[in-house]
C-alpha cells in the first residue's frame, strides 16, 4: 500500500518522546517548550495527532490534561497493547489508510516492529520531533479553514457517533435530530483551496481517484460549459465544512459527472445519496440524461455502489457520444449512465441547493 504524499495523522510515543522522562518511574515529566511548538503547529496545518503509548492510561492521560496538551490528541491508544496494534485501531476508527499515519517514538525495537507488521506507515526517531514541521510530508500545500479546525471537527464527530450509538430509535429519527443542513452551491475563489484538498486526501469517496489542481479548478472556474459545486454539511454539534466537490460538464443533451468526492467522514450521513438524487432531479427538469465518469481504485468501491444504487449504469446511449472521452479508455474510466426522473428531497436533513436550470450549453 502506498504512502499519502501527506501525513493525515502523526502518532506519539510519550515517554522520553513527547516528553523528558518515563512517568511511571520520574513521576514528573515536563515537554519541552519547542515538542509544544510542534504539536501546536501541526495542529493548525489541519495535521491530527493521536497517541500510542505503553502506560497507564488514566495516570498518563491526566498528566497530559495538565500540561494542556489532551486536547491535541484524538483516539489515543494508552495501555499494554503493542504498538503495531494500537496504530491500527487508530487508522481504523479514523477511516484512514495506513499510509496515512506516521509514528514517532524513541525506541528504535518499536519502530522496527511497526515496520515490520506496517511498513507503510513513516517512522522517524524521538530527536527528529522539532524537525518534522520542516518535512514536506507534514507540509500541505495549502492551509485551508477546513485544515485549522480538522480537530474540532473529528472531536465532534466522536461526540455524535457516541450519541448515536447510545440512541435507541430508527437511524433515520436520530439523523433528523441532528438537525442536518447541506448546502450545495457554486464554487467560488475562496473554496478553491478546499476543494483541491478534498480530491487530494478522498480516496474511499473519490469517484475516479483523479486530483484536481488549484490551476485546474480555477480553469474549470471560467469554463461557461462547467459547474464547479461545493457541497458543505451543519449539524447541531457544529461545522462538518466543505464535505464534497462535484464537477459537472453540461452538453446539449447529456451532463457529466467529471468527477464526485466526498469526505469518508459523511458517508454514514448518506451524502454521497442525497447529492446524487439532487443531481438527478436538477437533470431530469433540464430535460437531459446523466452521465458519470467512474475508475475503479482500490479504495472507491463505495462509490460504484453509491452510483449504482442511484440507477447508473453501463448502458449504451446516443447521448454519449457528446462526451469527448471514449466511454471506457485504456486506465479503465468508465462512463455509466442514467435517464432521470424527478426525485424527491430526503427527509433527514435540510437541503439548500442552487438551481442548475436553465442549462448552459458546452461548446
Amino acid at each position: 500500500m502506498s504512502q499519502s504524499p501527506t501525513v493525515k495523522c502523526l502518532v506519539w510515543d510519550l515517554d522520553n518522546t513527547l516528553w523528558q522522562g518515563t512517568l511511571l518511574e520520574d513521576g514528573v515529566v515536563t515537554v519541552p517548550e519547542a515538542i509544544r511548538q510542534t504539536v501546536v503547529e501541526l495542529d493548525r496545518r489541519g495535521i491530527l495527532q493521536s497517541v500510542a503509548s505503553r502506560n497507564d492510561h488514566d495516570h498518563a492521560w491526566q498528566r497530559l490534561e495538565e500540561l494542556g496538551l489532551a486536547e491535541y490528541f484524538v483516539v489515543p491508544q494508552i495501555g499494554w497493547g503493542r504498538k503495531p496494534d494500537s496504530l491500527r485501531a487508530i487508522a481504523d476508527e479514523l477511516q484512514f489508510a495506513p499510509g496515512t499515519l506516521a509514528f514517532i517514538d524513541d525506541q528504535p525495537a518499536e519502530l522496527a516492529e511497526v515496520e515490520h507488521h506496517l511498513p507503510e506507515v513513516r517512522r522517524y526517531l524521538a530527536p527528529r520531533a522539532t524537525e518534522l514541521t520542516g518535512l514536506p510530508e507534514f507540509s500541505p500545500a495549502t492551509v485551508t479553514v477546513d485544515s485549522r479546525r480538522r480537530r474540532e471537527m473529528y472531536q465532534a464527530k466522536f461526540r455524535r457517533d457516541s450519541d448515536r450509538e447510545a440512541y435507541q430509535g430508527a437511524d433515520d429519527d436520530f439523523l433528523r435530530s441532528l438537525e442536518l443542513v447541506m448546502t450545495i452551491g457554486r464554487a467560488g475563489d475562496e473554496d478553491i483551496s478546499r476543494l483541491e484538498e478534498l480530491t487530494l486526501r478522498t480516496s474511499q469517496m473519490n469517484a475516479t481517484g483523479v486530483h484536481y489542481s488549484d490551476a485546474d479548478l480555477r480553469a474549470l472556474l471560467d469554463d461557461p460549459g462547467f459547474e464547479v459545486l461545493v457541497i458543505n454539511l451543519t449539524d447541531r454539534y457544529g461545522p462538518h465544512g466543505a464535505v464534497g466537490v462535484l464537477l459537472l460538464a453540461r452538453h446539449e443533451s447529456v451532463w457529466q459527472i467529471k468527477l464526485l468526492a466526498t469526505s469518508c467522514r459523511v458517508v454514514s450521513f448518506g451524502a454521497g445519496t442525497v447529492i446524487l438524487t439532487w443531481i438527478t432531479d436538477q437533470a431530469a427538469r433540464a430535460g437531459v440524461h446523466l452521465a458519470a465518469d467512474f475508475r475503479a481504485t482500490e479504495r472507491n468501491r463505495m462509490m460504484e455502489v453509491a452510483y449504482r444504487f442511484g440507477g447508473f449504469t453501463g448502458e449504451a446511449c446516443d447521448c454519449l457520444a457528446e462526451l469527448e472521452s471514449p466511454a471506457e479508455d485504456a486506465d479503465g474510466l468508465q462512463h455509466l449512465h442514467l435517464r432521470p426522473e424527478l426525485r424527491a428531497a430526503p427527509d433527514t436533513l435540510r437541503l439548500d441547493a442552487v438551481s442548475l436550470t436553465p442549462q448552459t450549453v458546452a461548446a
